[in-house]
């Protein structure tokens, strides 16, 4: 007789299960905001982001108007897994059913999931540290991550890092004191969770996103005028540069062009750092980026070598360079902290013709599981879907490392 304990809900139970599990990125990212869908209220929230102000020395008030900032998440993408089984397979017992279709199932499903979100904030984040074509096989080059999360005031908890093996196989012989067992890590049931140090939860991840640089990776900005806001940049004729990658106006050592210093988002002390952009399009003569130039103000991100506020005519013909070098691949690993992106999901509707749906929900993320069957072919059919969306909330909370390219 067929297994009465192969339910629907229990379907949607272990494959949440499942997908808590594997989700790795997901699970390391703020999912706060599944709530704030309500169905049939629309796709898309609005996220407030707090107000920036500069203080003011001296007896005299100086009142700010305060600007507010928002970015938006919108859940539209709906990703799914279908299941076909006969009835001698439904009547097998739960493990060899977990087994041999729900683990493959979910496993396909999350992946892809949990790898277009990552791709996603990768792309949009623009910091980055290392040395192109230098293996990163210390805590060296992580370390300057973590600095440059703190230099844009990340909060010191919840930060991990994404990378793939090969880098972390570099990493560990050399650093093995660090990534010694430890007693939490018995504890740590989301998949791909190596050690925590130096501030941060290592995880090994395969879906780490790769930039491919084109042929060449540097050009020069075009009779280029600098005004506050600036998201693009009109350059002289070159080759589209990659999304997702990250470049740097001007150079340090060539005064004559200029450079667009980092500077600290409280103090506006310059960093000694050039400020680092990523691309979001691009064609041979026209790039825009993130994140957007502030010139001055409570908002300024950009400065000269001294803090100062830049003259804009000296990055009329300004060096534009892309981190790496022309026609290479390279691994993105990723240093973030849980906020710096957000992961929602929104519960899909119960079809008003299906006997058996269920919507389940778990730790950030909704999944309906619909089942029917198929009497020509003896065949019961089910179907798991999720309906997802993300957002960059604080983009300058993450920082990516460049290292050896192929």
């Amino acid at each position: 007789m067929p297994n009465t304990n192969l339910t629907v809900d229990w379907i949607a139970n272990e494959s949440l299960a499942l997908a808590h599990e594997k989700a790795v990125f997901i699970g390391t990212t703020n999912r706060q905001f599944d709530s704030s869908f309500i169905p049939g209220r629309g796709s898309t929230i609005r996220i407030r982001i707090p107000t920036q102000y500069t203080q003011s020395t001296g007896r005299v008030i100086d009142v700010q108007d305060g600007v507010e900032q928002s970015t938006s998440i919108v859940v539209a993408t709906q990703n799914h897994v279908a299941l076909r089984y006969n009835s001698q397979e439904y009547a097998q017992d739960l493990v060899n059913f977990r087994k041999l279709h729900l683990e493959p199932a979910m496993a396909q499903l999350v992946s892809y999931i949990d790898g277009q979100y990552l791709q996603f904030a990768t792309q949009n984040t623009a910091n980055i540290v290392g040395t192109a074509n230098t293996p990163i096989s210390s805590l060296t080059f992580t370390g300057l991550a973590r600095a440059r999360l703190n230099q844009y005031l990340a909060p010191k908890d919840n930060r991990n890092i994404m990378i793939d093996s090969v880098t972390m196989s570099e990493i560990i012989p050399n650093q093995a004191a660090y990534f010694a067992p430890q007693k939490d890590v018995s504890e740590r049931y989301r998949e791909g969770f190596i050690a925590r140090t130096a501030m941060s939860d290592f995880y090994e991840n395969e879906r780490v996103w790769s930039v491919a640089n084109p042929t060449n990776v540097s050009t020069w900005a075009d009779s280029y005028t600098i005004v506050d806001g600036d998201i693009d940049i009109t350059v002289s004729t070159g080759v589209a540069l990659p999304i997702g990658g990250s470049f740097t106006i001007g150079h340090t050592s060539n005064g004559r062009y200029g450079a667009v210093y980092a500077c600290h988002p409280e103090t506006k002390a310059a960093y000694s750092h050039l400020q680092n952009f990523t691309v979001t399009s691009s064609s041979a003569t026209v790039i825009t980026f993130t994140p957007p130039i502030r010139l001055t103000g409570s908002r300024k991100n950009v400065s000269d070598s001294t803090g100062a506020d830049l003259t804009v005519s000296s990055l009329t013909s300004a060096l534009m360079r892309l981190s790496g070098g022309p026609s290479t691949s390279y691994a993105m690993p990723l240093m973030y902290h849980r906020d710096a992106f957000t992961f929602a999901t929104a519960e899909l509707p119960m079809m008003a013709d299906s006997i058996q749906c269920v919507i389940k929900t778990y730790d950030g993320i909704s999944l309906r599981v619909w089942e029917a069957s198929d009497i020509r072919n003896d065949e019961r059919l089910t179907r798991i879907d999720i309906l997802w969306g993300r957002a960059a909330i604080r983009p300058q909370w993450a920082c990516k490392l460049i290292g050896t390219g192929v």
